[in-house]
């Protein structure tokens, strides 16, 4: 490494002859949460929270976090989440400060109210929409017209998978080789899938005993499936990408799938176990390999918690909610978008 640190980063390059300083009393904005197809499990540099390998997502058009900063005369920030103001000692708290200093004058106080249309900690990557709504609050605040690709860096400085969500779509964060970071970044893949169907089946809004900060660190460190995964993850992220690009359904669903299960796989391999799932997961797991037998082609994604990500096209909407009454179903591409 270099030996610099992620707020010398920030301040000597990332945002170098910028005001750091707010230029307005107050700022909002709005991030989609996204759902990996190639999943983003491990790092290879956890300071600037930069993975070991790349990974494909897809973002979930209204589904994210609206996140509005206000300029406080007070001591220290204000941290508000679904309209309920966090303790000092929560680490949710103590993350989102430990971002804000990284740029942010310590004379500055902000009140920030973030409201999530997902369930906050609970495997529905809350984190990635938050962190990505920040940065681009923040940008507003100071006026720092910073482009994507910038924000993408800083976002994922406060949660790795928050460079994906700042775009609609598909999204592809490269793993990069710099040491500070600067090449592991985002970008929207060029494709559009109109019949594309993600659904949200929530099996449990709890927020999840451990994070996937500390589960990831557990994983690499203690499991022996570990050392497989990241030539799975860089094959099977290709393969992802041609499948959009192709509208290959059938090898996006298959191979996002597997992905998924194979990332557990390295969980519960891990000591002590990691095993997000519960009871009502694993019923509904076979609920879709059954549908599948039936000729139904329908497949599933899950990340570190127990709640299911259902992929499926437009012609199959009726059957999967009848067989899934409570599946909540997003059209990440939707007509009047762009």
């Amino acid at each position: 490494m270099t030996g610099i640190t992620p707020a010398q980063w920030v301040q000597k390059e990332l945002l170098a002859g910028r005001c750091l300083q707010p230029v307005r009393e107050q700022a909002k904005a709005y991030a989609p949460a996204n759902i990996a197809l190639s999943k983003y499990w491990g790092k290879r540099e956890p300071d600037f929270n930069l993975p070991l390998t790349g990974s494909i997502s897809i973002s979930l058009a209204d589904h994210g976090t609206h996140t509005q900063l206000q300029v406080i005369d007070k001591p220290e920030h204000e941290v508000y989440l679904n309209g309920a103001r966090q303790g000092a000692d929560t680490g949710f708290v103590r993350q989102v400060k430990a971002w804000l200093a990284l740029f942010l004058p310590a004379s500055i106080s902000l009140r920030i109210d973030t409201r999530n249309t997902i369930p906050t900690a609970a495997g529905l990557a809350s984190s990635a929409s938050g962190y990505a709504a920040l940065a681009l609050a923040c940008n507003d605040l100071c006026d720092w017209h910073l482009d994507y690709t910038s924000l993408s860096a800083l976002a994922r400085l406060g949660s790795g998978s928050a460079s994906r969500s700042l775009w609609h779509g598909f999204v592809k964060w490269q793993a990069g080789e710099a040491d500070n970071g600067h090449d592991s970044v985002a970008y929207a893949l060029p494709a559009r899938w109109p019949q594309l169907r993600v659904g949200i089946l929530t099996v449990s809004s709890a927020v999840k005993a451990v994070s996937s900060r500390e589960g990831m660190g557990r994983t690499v460190q203690t499991s022996g499936l570990f050392k497989q995964w990241p030539a799975q993850a860089k094959g099977d992220m290709a393969i992802i990408e041609q499948a959009i690009m192709d509208h290959d359904f059938t090898g996006l669903g298959q191979t996002a799938e597997q992905n998924a299960m194979s990332m557990h796989a390295t969980m519960q391999a891990a000591w002590p176990p990691l095993v997000y799932w519960q009871p009502e997961s694993v019923a509904a797991m076979h609920q879709v390999w059954g549908l599948r037998q039936q000729g139904v082609e329908v497949y599933l994604t899950m990340d570190a918690g127990p709640n299911l990500k259902l992929l499926f096209q437009a012609a199959n909407t009726a059957t999967l909610l009848q067989h899934f009454p409570t599946l909540e179903v997003i059209q990440p591409f939707p007509a009047n978008h762009s």
